[in-house]
């Protein structure tokens, strides 16, 4: 329940594409929210009420439905008064000029006049008037009035035209929401780094070596992180679909690009001390040599003979100068895996070590995950769905590095 109790306003105006608005709102409402919707009377013109009012089980706010009486909160006042933050998905070019222009003829149009917090517009026109002058001057001083703005798209649109003016797809709108609504002081605007996945070594030009990690835990992290505020960088081999779209992304193979990554990345430096996260599988032998092509089996004969050598060790190698370094094992020696985790905590000079004991219970690519978080001085223990306990990690990393 990500965004449980959290009042979301959501505003539509006429434009073809608000049919993306009802999955936006499913999102929202699935994630725990309450959701209420305005409409304008351009709006009604493409989706009755009754559906949206359906789906976020709310009534819908419109010219007709507005009253004062104070029992209820249902005027462009008292909503604006109750919603954590206001939505406005789809935002007509129409809505875009009234709105840099401080116009209040329409009831969305007073709401988000009256609105003193957090206002999202996102966008969908056709590219024309999308492109026009004045729109394009309109959305740079609505970014000067403290509105922000989620880009649109370039697609196909609905009148055939190819270019700038679809709305952004609905989880997209969702992630920005998020970290409208859950960043915090801590880590907002500081510098995090993960690897994630499991490393390629290239055999030759077709086979390669590698592990079973997805790399679906280094991306709920990073999801929660970007959901926190946090600048995100994520260095990984997989697993990286559902991503936030404004995540740094640097999709690697192998372990030696993944640390030159890595690399390129820490040496930029930035007010708060950053984090780097090791999440990765990196493998721990490499053919000795790659090989150009395909190897054929009739050329190699009944016995072919890979030599492997000790592979770069990254979390050892790289510069973690004033950067607070966080390291995954993964054990299924059960009676060893706590001595070897904090051992690796010593040896390789980390913060702390997150080890996962994998089990036919716990296995490599599950949503869910059993984590134990080793301290230098002691341990907490985390189970449940990747993202739900990458934020309770977070929350508990948080407290023991509040001062840094």
């Amino acid at each position: 329940m990500l965004l449980k109790d959290k009042k979301i306003l959501v505003g539509v105006t006429g434009s073809i594409a608000i049919y993306k608005a009802l999955e936006l709102i499913r999102l929202y409402i699935k994630a725990g929210a309450v959701v209420r919707v305005i409409m304008t009377e351009s709006a009604k013109k493409f989706i009755n009420p009754i559906t949206f009012e359906a789906i976020s089980q709310n009534k819908v706010l419109d010219e007709i439905s507005e009253n004062w009486d104070k029992s209820q909160d249902y005027n462009h006042i008292d909503i604006g008064k109750w919603a954590d933050i206001f939505v406005i998905a789809p935002t007509s070019a129409n809505t875009i000029n009234k709105l840099a222009c401080g116009f209040a003829d329409n009831l969305l149009l007073q709401t988000a006049l009256a609105y003193t917090k957090t206002k999202l517009i996102s966008p969908a026109a056709n590219t024309n008037m999308i492109n026009n002058p004045i729109t394009k001057e309109n959305l740079g001083k609505l970014k000067n009035y403290n509105y922000k703005i989620i880009s649109s798209l370039v697609k196909e649109l609905v009148c055939k035209d190819v270019g700038d003016g679809a709305m952004a797809e609905p989880k997209d709108i969702f992630d920005i929401t998020c970290r409208e609504l859950l960043k915090n002081r801590y880590w907002e605007n500081r510098k995090v780094v993960l690897s994630g996945g499991g490393t390629l070594e290239k055999i030759d030009d077709v086979r390669y070596i590698s592990n079973f990690s997805s790399g679906k835990m280094a991306t709920s992290l990073a999801t929660a992180l970007y959901y926190f505020g946090a600048d995100v960088s994520l260095v990984t081999t997989r697993g990286y679909e559902n991503l936030p779209k404004n995540i740094d992304l640097k999709v690697v193979d192998s372990s030696q690009s993944m640390f030159l990554n890595l690399g390129e990345i820490l040496v930029q430096k930035t007010q708060k001390k950053s984090f780097l996260f090791m999440v990765a599988a990196v493998s721990d032998y490499v053919p000795e040599k790659s090989f150009e092509g395909k190897l054929k089996k009739d050329s190699l004969g009944e016995v072919f003979n890979l030599n492997l050598v000790q592979n770069i060790d990254i979390l050892n190698s790289l510069n973690k100068t004033d950067i607070i370094s966080i390291g995954f094992k993964a054990e299924m020696d059960k009676e060893n895996a706590k001595t070897n985790a904090q051992n690796m905590l010593k040896n390789k000079n980390l913060d702390a070590v997150c080890l996962n004991i994998l089990d036919e219970n716990n296995s490599f690519g599950s949503n869910d995950n059993k984590i134990e978080l080793i301290l230098k001085d002691k341990s907490i223990y985390f189970k449940g769905e990747k993202l739900e306990i990458s934020f309770d990690i977070l929350a508990d990393l948080e407290k023991e590095f509040k001062e840094c």
